[in-house]
This record gives structure tokens, sequence and C-alpha cells, in this order.
């Protein structure tokens, strides 16, 4: 499985970015596919997931700023980011793991198998 992020890049604060995540590899008809980011001096931690069944969760902080998406190939993961703060600057990277029956995806870094390197975001005020 291969996980290859693009996108990043500078922005202002208010300013919108669009992350993409090709993916490959992965066979399951069961997934969570999320977007997690690491800001420096701080731990990774879940921004939005979605699963196979379409469903979406996002980190609250990010709630009504992002949009998480697959196309209908399910081989490209966006993370749509709008009214960007200096709090999102972060590195971000997606994952996928499998998603058990009856199990909604969870921001458990556990749960996911396979990542992406990584795409810087710098948000300047």
């Amino acid at each position: 499985v291969q996980l290859m992020e693009s996108g990043g890049g500078s922005a202002q604060s208010g300013g919108s970015l669009r992350l993409s995540c090709a993916a490959s590899g992965y066979t399951g008809s069961r997934y969570c596919m999320g977007w997690f980011r690491q800001a420096p001096g701080k731990e990774r931690e879940g921004v939005a997931l979605i699963g196979d069944n379409g469903r979406a969760r996002y980190e609250d902080s990010v709630t009504g700023r992002v949009t998480i998406s697959l196309d209908n190939a399910k081989t490209t993961l966006y993370l749509q980011m709008d009214s960007l703060k200096p709090d999102d600057t972060a590195m971000y990277y997606c994952a996928i793991g499998y998603r058990r029956i009856g199990i909604a995806c969870r921001t458990a870094q556990s749960e996911y198998d396979y990542w992406g390197q990584g795409t810087q975001v710098t948000v300047s005020s």
C-alpha cells in the first residue's frame, strides 16, 4: 500500500488549501481513511476521517472549516481546508486502516496500518 500526499504549502490566515492523497494497493472493501497532523512540539492528532460507509468525522477545532472527501474511484483522498488559521500549521499525513464491522472510524492511530510521508502546511497571520 502506498499513500502520497500533495498540496501543502504556505497560505495566509483566512486562506484555503486543498490537500490530496493518492492511494494505491489497498484491496479491502472496509476501510477508514484519515488526515492527521503534527505541529512542532505536539503529538500527532486526527483531523478528519472517512469510512467506506461514507461517514465523515472531524476534530472539533476544524469542524466547519474542513471537508474530507474521496473520489469515486476511491484512489484519491482530499482535505479541503478553508478559513485557515496559524494553528493549522503542521505536517499533514494521510493514513488508511481496516474498519471492523460495526465500528466507526476513530482517530486512534494504532488503527491505521499505512501512512504517507506527509505534506507541510504553513499558515501565516
